[in-house]
């Protein structure tokens, strides 16, 4: 018989795709329970790690918790190797630094790990100071608790400070997770995408998809269910429709690749770490498609000109 050989741990440096999880068990926004449950989220797990993509990100809040024990469930069952990474939120009523450290304890029992791969501060939130948390966050790297530290939502004077703070305690800034997609490109203007760069922070961008508006599936007759389909998505949705139709062509100058490919694939050529959501298998399968290859600097030049546009009417 032969030996089996355990796949090795992946490293954050390779990753190209992500995952993410805020729609697993989050009823409000999402509406888990309605169209898609547990069964279908383990779908979207074991189909993003069939495809090689095996970075899972999630937080305390997503789902009130349910979240990270889904993810902790689905990798009991699973014999792959999966990067995690989640995150702290810094309630105004959590003033001390050991307030953080019991929370990432308490993200690991949802999670049935012992550590983490990237533990992040979900966002920069008075009245404690950034250098406050990245000292605890520094207690967790070397109390073994997680490998890599990441930021969330921070501008780049935050980011800097960040940055600053843990290279004190010899420790790098791993990540900065920030909204990013052809209809948000803050990040481009504002600084916070070149100082990366510069520090060697990757950019894990969320929401890649803009909460699905850039599918191709909806339009302001048909704009999604819920939460996502009401007020100025119903207007913007019209607005983008020249952009869906520019995604469609060099969709299918690639092989039939689908317009949220094409956006995700977008965000990876600008050198970021997306992380779609995936409610089910299908899903999962889709944003694996958006992985493996590249758009043309022409390509990407013509997508920029018409993001230009749309943001420039918003």
């Amino acid at each position: 018989m032969s030996e089996q050989t355990t796949p090795a741990h992946p490293s954050f440096d390779q990753v190209e795709l992500g995952v993410g999880t805020w729609a697993w068990g989050d009823r409000y926004y999402w509406g888990y329970g309605q169209g898609y449950g547990e069964e279908d989220l383990k779908g979207a797990f074991e189909t993003s790690l069939r495809n090689e993509i095996c970075f899972f990100d999630t937080a305390e809040v997503y789902g009130q918790g349910k979240s990270e024990e889904f993810l902790g469930k689905f990798i009991q069952s699973s014999n792959l190797p999966v990067l995690l990474g989640s995150k702290f939120m810094p309630y105004p009523w959590r003033f001390s630094r050991s307030s953080l450290i019991r929370a990432l304890k308490n993200s690991l029992v949802r999670l049935g790990r012992t550590r983490l791969d990237l533990y992040q501060i979900h966002l920069p939130f008075p009245p404690v100071t950034i250098e406050t948390w990245m000292d605890s966050m520094a207690e967790a790297v070397q109390s073994g608790l997680t490998s890599a530290i990441g930021v969330s939502n921070f501008s780049a004077h935050q980011t800097q400070r960040a940055y600053d703070s843990l290279i004190q305690q010899g420790i790098r800034l791993t990540s900065n997770q920030v909204e990013y997609h052809l209809l948000n490109r803050t990040i481009e203007k504002n600084g916070t995408m070149s100082l990366c760069r510069d520090l060697g922070v990757r950019i894990i961008a969320y929401s890649p998809l803009a909460t699905g508006l850039l599918t191709g599936k909806y339009s302001s007759e048909h704009p999604p269910r819920g939460m996502r389909g009401r007020g100025s998505n119903r207007s913007l949705l019209k607005k983008i429709q020249p952009l869906i139709a520019l995604m469609k062509k060099i969709g299918a100058a690639h092989q039939g690749k689908t317009p949220a490919q094409v956006a995700l694939n977008w965000t990876i050529c600008k050198g970021t770490i997306p992380i779609p959501g995936a409610k089910n298998a299908v899903q999962a399968q889709q944003n694996a498609g958006a992985a493996g290859w590249r758009l043309t600097d022409e390509e990407i030049a013509a997508l920029d000109e018409a993001s230009n546009r749309v943001l420039s009417e918003k």
